[in-house]
C-alpha cells in the first residue's frame, strides 16, 4: 500500500503545475511532451474541428494572426478552424517561424468504440514547415473548404531555395590564410531543381558571396563548425 501511495504521489508531482499548484490536463501533458521535442517550432495541435496553440505559441499566434488568446487551465490558448489551417501556417512561416502540425491519429468514432475511450486522443507531429519547405502540395487545395479563397494560399509561392554549405581546409597553411574549398547544394522543393558546386575561395569569400546573392536562398543550413570568414559573410547577408 505504501509503495502504491508513493507511486501515486510521484505521478501527481509530475502532473502538477508547480507555479499554480493545479493539475495539468491530459491534453496539456501531451503538449508539454511534444514541445520538449520541438522547442523551436510553433505547434498547431488538432483538437476536433479546430487547431489549438498553447502557451508562448498561443501568444505568437495571437500577435501574428490577429486572433484571440485567453487563459484556459494552465496555459494561454488560441485556436483556428481546421479548414483555415494552411492559410495561417503560411502566414506564420512568412513571418519566419518554424511551424509544426500535430494531428489526431484517431477519429472520434473509433475512439468511442475502442477500449481506450476514456484516454486522451493519440496525436503526433505530421509536418514541420519552414520557408523553404512549404510547397504547393502541402496546401491540400482539393480538401480546402469553399470558404477559403484559393488565391489567398497560392499567390505567395516564390522560388524558395534551401541552401546547404560545407567547407574543407585542405591543410593547416590554407586554413591560416583563410583559403578553403567550399561545397554548396541548393534545392528548390517546389520544382525539384537541384544546384550543386564546389570551388576554392579566398579569405574575402567573394566566390561564396556571389553564389549566395545569385541564389537568394530563404533558408541556409550550415555545418556545426564554420570558418570565421564564412560565418561573418553569411551573417552580413542574412542580416540584410
Amino acid at each position: 500500500s505504501l509503495k502504491s501511495y508513493e507511486n501515486t504521489q510521484n505521478s501527481s508531482d509530475t502532473n502538477l503545475n508547480k507555479r499554480t499548484k493545479t493539475i495539468y490536463t491530459p491534453l496539456e501533458l501531451q503538449f508539454i511532451e511534444m514541445k520538449k521535442q520541438y522547442k523551436d517550432a510553433v505547434l498547431c495541435v488538432e483538437c476536433g474541428y479546430k487547431y489549438r496553440f498553447f502557451g508562448e505559441d498561443a501568444e505568437i499566434a495571437a500577435k501574428e494572426l490577429n486572433i484571440y488568446c485567453h487563459q484556459d487551465h494552465n496555459f494561454m490558448t488560441a485556436s483556428i478552424p481546421s479548414h483555415r489551417l494552411f492559410v495561417h501556417v503560411r502566414r506564420l512561416v512568412a513571418k519566419g517561424y518554424k511551424v509544426g502540425v500535430v494531428k489526431q491519429m484517431e477519429t472520434a468514432a473509433l475512439k468511442a468504440a475502442g477500449e481506450n475511450k476514456s484516454s486522451v486522443f493519440t496525436r503526433k507531429l505530421t509536418a514541420l514547415y519552414t520557408k523553404s519547405t512549404l510547397i504547393g502540395e502541402d496546401i491540400l487545395l482539393n480538401k480546402l473548404n469553399d470558404s477559403v479563397d484559393v488565391e489567398e494560399v497560392t499567390t505567395d509561392v516564390p522560388d524558395n531555395y534551401l541552401l546547404c554549405v560545407c567547407e574543407n581546409g585542405e591543410n593547416l597553411k590554407d586554413r591560416k590564410k583563410g583559403d578553403i574549398v567550399i561545397g554548396i547544394m541548393a534545392i528548390q522543393p517546389t520544382t525539384g531543381e537541384v544546384i550543386f558546386d564546389s570551388f576554392r575561395d579566398g579569405a574575402s569569400r567573394l566566390e561564396l558571396e556571389s553564389r549566395v546573392l545569385r541564389l537568394q536562398p530563404v533558408e541556409i543550413i550550415l555545418p556545426s563548425s564554420l570558418s570565421d570568414q564564412s560565418g561573418k559573410l553569411i551573417n552580413s547577408i542574412t542580416s540584410m
